[in-house]
């Protein structure tokens, strides 16, 4: 494997969803109640992106440095672990990736007002604190808290802002569900990972409370996501909204799928899960899209 695809696998291209989702729902709940310009959009996007790209790198790295990835863990090979890239490199272009990503949130502070800064940089220090740091999140079992909070609320409400200017419940009824999406791709990560990450004494909340529990969040996570939905298609009456019920059956079919997998088959159920995410996302969107149109 050559060094630039060694870099696109340090990206971890199946975790990027996490990333596009907000955006892509976030505009389309925009566009329900203005037109829209299209640079802001991809502004939020590629901010979005380079936070979770950064975020992943540092992960890579602080995860080798402290341990976690060992010869006896069964995701994929991770970059530094493996010597295919090195530490020194890994850290470097993740700090850039952060640096880079706070230049890109100073267009949408000048489009939008200084509160875009804080955000900005809030994203970028928790980005950077997810597994670095002198409080890890991930070790403390808060990286779920941060999954929840930036990949789905935050990012969510945060396009809607810059595009509109205004915060609403309704974008933060559309956030919520795909931070709870988002999270269900961490809980299969930390499910898979149980006993490295316990040797390694980074306590998730598997590792905390074992794998009937992580099943259950994974469940339940599940269940909430398709309820805010519910509660958004009530205080709007937007019902083409409902085209993400479309998605229950796979939803279904992934909890029932995680209860019978185990090992390295848990990496296909992750990549299931952000499938999950995305295509969630992108009914979610069109049918907020299709509402748009018609008004």
């Amino acid at each position: 494997m050559g060094p630039l695809a060694n870099w696109i696998a340090a990206s971890r291209p199946k975790t990027l969803p996490a990333a596009i989702a907000p955006v892509l729902v976030g505009s389309a709940e925009a566009a329900r109640q203005n037109d829209i310009e299209t640079w802001p959009v991809f502004t939020c996007l590629v901010f979005a992106l380079l936070i979770q790209i950064a975020t992943n790198m540092a992960n890579d790295y602080f995860d080798y440095i402290r341990g976690a990835d060992t010869e006896e863990r069964i995701g994929p090979e991770r970059l530094v672990s493996s010597g295919r890239i090195l530490p020194k490199a890994m850290i470097r272009v993740a700090v850039g990736l952060f640096a880079l990503a706070f230049f890109v949130g100073l267009t949408m502070v000048s489009y939008r007002g200084g509160e875009m800064l804080i955000v900005g940089i809030l994203a970028i220090v928790f980005g950077y604190g997810y597994t670095g740091g002198p409080y890890p999140l991930a070790y403390h079992g808060l990286g779920d808290v941060f999954v929840v909070l930036f990949f789905g609320i935050v990012a969510t409400v945060g396009t809607y802002y810059v595009i509109v200017g205004d915060v609403t419940s309704s974008a933060f009824l559309l956030g919520l569900p795909l931070g709870l999406l988002a999270n269900n791709i961490l809980v299969v990560n930390n499910y898979r990972d149980l006993e490295t990450d316990e040797t390694a004494g980074k306590r998730t909340l598997a590792v905390r409370f074992g794998r009937s529990f992580a099943r259950r969040q994974y469940l339940w996570q599940l269940v909430a996501a398709f309820l805010c939905v519910s509660i958004y298609l009530g205080m709007t009456q937007n019902f083409w909204a409902a085209l993400v019920f479309l998605m229950i059956p796979v939803g279904a079919g992934l909890v029932v799928a995680l209860r019978k997998t185990e090992g390295v088959a848990l990496n296909q159920l992750l990549g299931k899960t952000a499938r999950l995410l995305l295509l969630f996302s992108i009914l979610l969107a069109g049918g907020i899209f299709i509402s748009a149109i018609g008004n």
